[in-house]
């Protein structure tokens, strides 16, 4: 739906009123009128007037009740993803996520298809937890915010889901950083560089990866591996000159009288001469 849902019409006052009085309030609820009683249009209205008071449950039933009662009719497309919309704004996203894996599959060609996408995606993506929880729900959510980007690349939700993916991979990264320093800060120095051996490896776009070069550094100078810990210094130098992990890295080098240079054949000696060529990041 254009505009972040800008097609979600507003009811004039007489009209809400006339069929709020008609309905005893709530129509088929907790003993109103069945809605069997009113219209497809009708009963959408109702699961508007609800969005507009703030009650997106009470809307995702109405929305719901007319993809049951009039299935097949374009009155009941468009409340299938009203419906995914209501229960995303209840924060119901395992609701939210199932009423538009069903418009997708129901209305693939449909102009709010896209927006069905990136309704699902966000089901994922808000519910991201805080780097230190389980990540299953993050790696769900990059998925989905892909598959906006890649089959819906003109709708007006690809750049906000490019932009939610960044952060999503962002937050991955992160957690890679926060499991190397509690490695590290307990003297696991094997175990900490493999994490921090993944941030550059994997994820060099995010804004982690200064830091974790200057980690290797570290890891690599308490195993003796000066070779390694040189190369991680010249990778800073080269791309990360004005950060304050560039400067800490310069003084524990140079303190123990190493340069900051590519040494050796490893796998940052091989990621230097990439980066060199233009070919890395």
């Amino acid at each position: 739906m254009a505009g972040g849902r800008a097609r979600i019409s507003l009811i004039g006052a007489g009209v809400l009123a006339v069929f709020v009085a008609g309905c005893g309030g709530s129509p088929g609820r907790q003993g109103g009128v069945p809605l069997e009683n009113y219209t497809a249009e009708q009963i959408f209205e109702r699961g508007e007037f609800e969005l507009d008071r703030d009650s997106p449950d009470d809307a995702a039933f109405y929305f719901s009740e007319i993809e049951r009662l009039y299935p097949y009719s374009d009155w009941a497309k468009r409340a299938l993803i009203m419906q995914a919309f209501a229960y995303h704004r209840d924060r119901d996203y395992e609701n939210s996520r199932g009423a538009a894996q069903r418009f997708i599959d129901f209305y693939p060609l449909d102009d709010d298809a896209a927006y069905a996408q990136y309704l699902l995606a966000l089901s994922y993506y808000d519910q991201i937890e805080e780097v230190g929880r389980d990540q299953g729900l993050t790696f769900q959510a990059l998925q989905a915010l892909r598959a906006v980007i890649e089959q819906y690349p003109d709708s007006e939700y690809a750049r906000s889901a490019m932009l939610k993916f960044d952060l999503a991979f962002d937050h991955l990264a992160a957690k890679e950083m926060e499991i190397g320093r509690y490695y590290l800060k307990r003297q696991h120095y094997g175990a900490a560089i493999n994490r921090f051996r993944v941030v550059v490896e994997d994820f060099q776009t995010t804004t982690h990866t200064p830091e974790a070069l200057h980690r290797l550094v570290e890891g690599y100078l308490s195993l003796g591996l000066t070779d390694e810990a040189q190369t991680a210094g010249a990778i800073l130098g080269y791309n990360y000159r004005g950060t304050e992990w560039y400067e800490d890295s310069y003084a524990l080098l140079t303190g123990q009288g190493l340069q900051m240079r590519a040494r050796g054949d490893n796998w940052l000696a091989a990621i230097y001469r990439q980066m060199v060529r233009g070919e890395w990041l």
